[in-house]
This record gives C-alpha cells, sequence and structure tokens, in this order.
C-alpha cells in the first residue's frame, strides 16, 4: 500500500514539473478564506483564459521546482498553495489572480515565475499590467507595417511621377 501512494506522488511530481515546462508563466497563490463560491469562480476565470488551476502539496511543489532547479521558491511554500499556470499566456494568471486579491480581499498572492525567471510579488502585480498577447502581438504587426507602407509609398512615388511625365509627353505628341 504504501509503495502505491509513493506512485502517486511521484506521478504527482511528475505532472507538476510537466505543468512548469509547458507553461509560460505561473503565479502561486494563498488561497484561505476563499468560499466554495469564490473559489469556483476563481477556477472558472482560469479555465476561460486557458489556465491549469491546482490546488497541490507545498512539499510536491518543492520537489518538482527543486528537480527543475529552482530553490528560490523553497520558504513561500508553507500554508495553503494553489498555482495558476499559464499555458497560452503568460500575463492570464497574474491579472486573474490580481482581480482574486483586489475582489475577495482574502487570497493573497506569493510569487511567480514567467519564461523560468523567478517573480516576486512586485513582480507578479507588474506582470499583471501588460496587455494580453493578442494586443501585444498587433502593435508589433502594427509597428512593423507602418515602415514598410511608408516605403513602397516613397518607392511608388518618383514611379507614378515618371509614369505621369511620360503619359504628359506622350499626349503633346
Amino acid at each position: 500500500m504504501a509503495s502505491s501512494a509513493l506512485e502517486l506522488k511521484k506521478d504527482v511530481v511528475e505532472e507538476i514539473k510537466t505543468l512548469i515546462k509547458d507553461s509560460h508563466s505561473f503565479v502561486i497563490v494563498d488561497y484561505k478564506g476563499l468560499t466554495v463560491a469564490e473559489d469556483t469562480a476563481m477556477r472558472n476565470k482560469y479555465r476561460e483564459a486557458g489556465c491549469v488551476y491546482k490546488v497541490l502539496k507545498n512539499r510536491l511543489v518543492k520537489i518538482a521546482l527543486n528537480d527543475l532547479g529552482y530553490t528560490e521558491y523553497d520558504s513561500i511554500l508553507e500554508g495553503p498553495t494553489a498555482i495558476a499556470f499559464g499555458m497560452t499566456d503568460a500575463v492570464a494568471p497574474a491579472k486573474i489572480a490580481i482581480d482574486m486579491v483586489n475582489e475577495s480581499k482574502k487570497t493573497a498572492i506569493k510569487c511567480g515565475m514567467v519564461d523560468g525567471s523567478y517573480l516576486d510579488v512586485e513582480g507578479v502585480k507588474a506582470l499583471a499590467t501588460l496587455p494580453p498577447r493578442e494586443v501585444l502581438v498587433a502593435k508589433l504587426l502594427g509597428m512593423l507595417q507602418s515602415p514598410i507602407t511608408g516605403l513602397v509609398r516613397v518607392l511608388n512615388g518618383p514611379i507614378s511621377g515618371l509614369a505621369r511625365v511620360l503619359n504628359a509627353i506622350a499626349e503633346q505628341h
């Protein structure tokens, strides 16, 4: 019986490691004091944003993080711990966590990670202020497109001018 419990714990650690590797970011929160309705609402917000939200044992999270070379989380993993993993958008877990802290006044952000870098509470707050990925991509494409459009206009200017001159000469003859 003990060996099956050990195997189950090993499987959970492997699942946590996979989530860490596959996510763009994660936020660790203290969910103490949330009602079932508040917890359900938070889970739904995370799910709608493409996040995976899990309540996990601190010891198993610590093992998974240490196996991946992250030891800066060791002192933070105490008390009730839930982790929201941003699978599609690095900003979503932080944004939702900040919203929940502001709405419920019961949850607290412990820390987070984005692209392999540790974030303290202030770092998570800063991450939450970034626009969603889609907005950033649209802005980048707009900035890239603008110089190309200008270049096309500049290159077209002399050609269209030459065409007008040639047309005027042709009309005179």
